[in-house]
C-alpha cells in the first residue's frame, strides 16, 4: 500500500474521529495489517501499536478544537480517567507479548459481538426516553475505567466501540457520545502508545519499506495523520447535520466494514 493510499486512508481516519470518535483506531489497525502485511504475523501487532499512536494525536487534537459545553459532560470524572490510562498502559503491556494472531481474532469476536448487541439490547437504537424533562445524562461509573482501558489497548481500537454505546445508553445524543469519546480514548491512547514505542523489539526481519520504532510504523502513521488532522479541523468546525437514528445505524454500519475488512485481510 503506497502513501497515496494511506494518504487517502487518513482522510477517512480523520471523518470516523470527528463522526464516531474512533480516534483512528478501528481504521488504522486493518489498514496498517495490509500495509506492513510483507511482517506476516507481526504485523497485527505493529498496527496496533502504529493505532495507538495514530489515535493519541487524532484524539488529542480532535479533543482540543471540541467546543468546551460539550467537555464540560466529563466533569468530575478525574477517577474514570485515570483507571482508563492505567488500564490502556496494561493493556498495550499484554499486546506486546500475545500471540498476533490471538489479537486479530480478539479484534474480530470483540467487534462482532458488539454489533450484536447493539442490534439486540434497547438503548442503542431505541435510546430511553427520559421520565421528565429534567433527567440528565447518567455519568460513566469510574470502575469501568480499567477493564475499558485494558481490552481498548489490547485490540488497537481506543475504547470508543464500549464508551459511545454506553454513553448512548446513559442518556446522550450520538453527537454528544461522539465527541466525548475523543477525550476519553486519549486517556487510553496515550499510555498506550508510550508503551509500545519503548523497550520493544522491532519484528524480524526488517524490511526497507517499514520504517519501525519499536512496534510502530511511523511512516504509515504519519501518512494517515497528514490526512486526518485537516479533516478534523473542518468537521468539529462544520459538524454535519445527521439525524440522531441514522448516526447510530452508520455506526454500526462502520463497525459491519471493519469486521469485514479484518476477517479479509487474514
Amino acid at each position: 500500500m503506497n502513501d497515496l493510499a494511506l494518504l487517502g486512508i487518513g482522510l477517512l481516519t480523520g471523518v470516523t474521529t470527528v463522526l464516531f470518535g474512533f480516534g483512528g483506531g478501528f481504521v488504522a489497525v486493518p489498514v496498517v495489517v495490509w500495509a506492513d502485511a510483507v511482517l506476516g504475523a507481526d504485523a497485527m501487532r505493529v498496527a496496533t501499536a502504529t493505532s495507538a499512536l495514530v489515535m493519541v494525536v487524532n484524539a488529542g487534537f480532535a479533543t482540543a478544537v471540541t467546543p468546551r459545553r460539550v467537555l464540560a459532560a466529563l466533569r468530575g470524572n478525574g477517577p474514570l480517567l485515570l483507571l482508563l490510562a492505567a488500564g490502556g498502559g496494561a493493556g498495550a503491556l499484554a499486546t506486546r507479548h500475545a500471540p498476533p494472531g490471538l489479537v486479530r481474532w480478539a479484534f474480530v469476536a470483540y467487534v462482532a459481538l458488539t454489533i450484536v448487541d447493539l442490534l439486540l439490547r434497547p438503548g442503542f437504537l431505541r435510546p430511553r426516553a427520559p421520565e421528565t424533562t429534567r433527567d440528565a445524562p447518567r455519568p460513566l461509573p469510574a470502575v469501568v475505567g480499567a477493564p475499558v482501558g485494558a481490552v481498548a489497548a489490547f485490540l488497537g481500537v481506543g475504547g470508543s466501540v464500549m464508551t459511545v454505546p454506553a454513553m448512548r445508553r446513559a442518556g446522550h445524543t450520538m453527537h454528544v457520545a461522539t465527541a466525548l469519546a475523543n477525550p476519553l480514548t486519549l486517556a487510553v491512547a496515550l499510555p498506550a502508545a508510550v508503551v509500545l514505542l519503548g523497550g520493544a523489539e522491532a519484528p524480524a526481519p526488517a524490511h526497507t519499506h517499514v520504517h519501525l520504532v519499536g512496534l510502530v510504523d511511523l511512516r504509515a502513521a504519519a501518512a494517515l495523520l497528514l490526512g486526518a488532522l485537516p479533516v478534523i479541523t473542518v468537521l468539529r468546525r462544520r459538524p454535519p447535520r445527521i439525524p440522531d437514528r441514522i448516526y447510530a445505524w452508520t455506526y454500526i454500519a462502520l463497525l459491519g466494514a471493519v469486521t469485514v475488512a479484518m476477517v479479509l485481510s487474514h
